[in-house]
């Protein structure tokens, strides 16, 4: 693959650059989300975003940030997770060009639901974008960590792209 198509990603964000001050670095990760997400609002292809700002957590943050940043199935007892947290700053760029070639971008349905799905191949993050009625909401963003699963997503994104969609 050649060089020019590589997507470029922001540096990440890591806890020792806040001397392993977790809550200074939450703060941080929080105001960089809030910079992409609610003060400049990324825009996938020409639509805009909404944000899940409920439930909003003990000391304010929205939904989305909390996705994007922890992980856990149950809602009421997600943990932060370090990886999400040090990543913060690429969800929005993904989105904003999600047209660019060397990202691989499909559909897919979970439940009632359907999704949005951003992959950049080289880092193993994917970004999840969820469909409302005359919105996207961003759900949530985390790293790909096990092969098994990047499996997974590649073989769903093949089948989607021979139906000719996105």
């Amino acid at each position: 693959m050649e060089d020019n198509m590589y997507f470029e990603l922001p540096e990440l964000i890591e806890l020792t650059q806040f001397g392993g001050d977790f809550n200074r670095y939450l703060e941080a990760i929080y105001e960089l989300f809030k910079r992409d997400f609610i003060d400049r609002q990324p825009v996938f292809r020409g639509m805009r975003l909404g944000l899940k700002k409920y439930p909003l957590s003990q000391d304010g943050k929205e939904a989305t940030f909390w996705h994007m940043t922890s992980e856990g199935d149950d809602e009421d007892s997600r943990m932060p997770d370090l990886r999400r947290m040090e990543r913060i700053q690429w969800p929005a760029p993904m989105i904003n060009s999600s047209t660019h070639p060397y990202l691989k971008v499909w559909e897919n349905t979970r439940g009632s639901k359907t999704n949005i799905l951003i992959f950049h191949d080289a880092e193993n993050y994917l970004v999840v974008l969820r469909k409302a009625k005359d919105y996207i909401i961003p759900w949530t963003a985390y790293l790909i960590e096990h092969q098994s699963r990047k499996d997974k997503l590649m073989k769903e994104y093949e089948n989607y792209k021979k139906q000719g969609a996105i």
